[in-house]
């Protein structure tokens, strides 16, 4: 299967993760919902460890971008599930379009990377996608009403959450991209997740086993949720092997209008006429600054 379908395929399996999420787990704590984000992956991926080199080899430096990496992952989907719950998919995963905003940013402070005309005019198109957003909050006819969209981001507390995680998401991008250095491609997404299981396990299951008696009581969406999160980390890495990391990650990126329309047609999130033209320019500003 070539690199676009499975990117599409991959998009399409973390909105409707988190769509299946949002729908059937209400009620569950942010930490067992990480339990089975990450949990039940790291389930799924350890059987793609069988053949793997030994890790001897690798290179001390790998574990530090690793230990970095894990409490980073743990904390980013803790407020991802607190926002994808409480709030409106509309108004919370579009703004993960900020990443590579983000990403923009860190290098430009800490590294003097200048910013190019491309980038720059991505950045414009996300935040434009960001005011469209909220473009309720502003009158067009009173002028000192038009950075209302903006501040209304920080006022609802689903957006700002979403804008943490994305903060989050650029550190986590490029500790990530170190880290795959040091590990093959095909071995570094099942080695990671497993990792990722494994910490949830230590650190949330262990303290607190009763987590595991509540998510038996929903087996079904349990392992949907965690199967669609499954196939999302597979088509990930399997379209990273055909493609750079900037192509993958730009088409990947639709899972925002997947999201959206989860919102509109399943949960009755008003806004759509607003809310998908604004994710279609937030998603444009992505593709110009990643490819």
């Amino acid at each position: 299967m070539d690199w676009i379908s499975l990117s599409l395929i991959c998009a399409f399996s973390l909105a409707s993760a988190d769509a299946a999420t949002k729908a059937w787990l209400q009620g569950f704590s942010a930490r067992e919902l990480v339990v089975v984000r990450f949990g039940i992956v790291g389930l799924l991926m350890a059987p793609l460890l069988v053949g793997m080199g030994p890790l001897t080899s690798i290179e001390p430096v790998f574990w530090l971008w690793i230990a970095a990496l894990i409490p980073l992952e743990l904390v980013a989907m803790l407020l991802y599930m607190i926002a994808i719950r409480d709030h409106p998919l509309s108004l919370t995963l579009p703004y993960l379009a900020f990443t590579p905003v983000f990403v923009i940013a860190v290098a430009w402070i800490v590294l003097g990377e200048a910013v190019s005309l491309q980038g720059a005019g991505g950045v414009l198109l996300v935040v434009a996608g960001a005011w469209l957003l909220n473009r309720r909050h502003a009158r067009m006819a009173d002028w000192r009403s038009w950075t209302r969209p903006f501040s209304s981001i920080l006022r609802e507390r689903g957006s700002r959450i979403m804008l943490g995680v994305a903060a989050i998401y650029a550190v986590t991008a490029t500790l990530g991209k170190g880290a795959m250095g040091y590990l093959a491609a095909e071995d570094f997404g099942a080695f990671y997740f497993a990792l990722l299981g494994a910490a949830v396990l230590i650190l949330f299951v262990l303290p607190q086993p009763g987590i595991l008696a509540r998510l038996a009581k929903r087996p079904l969406p349990v392992l949907v949720v965690g199967l669609l999160m499954a196939l999302m980390v597979y088509t990930h890495f399997l379209a990273l092997q055909q493609v750079e990391v900037a192509y993958m990650i730009a088409v990947k990126r639709t899972s925002l209008l997947f999201g959206i329309l989860y919102g509109a047609l399943i949960f009755r999130e008003p806004g759509l006429r607003a809310s998908l033209p604004a994710g279609s320019l937030m998603l444009a500003g992505v593709v110009l600054i990643l490819v």
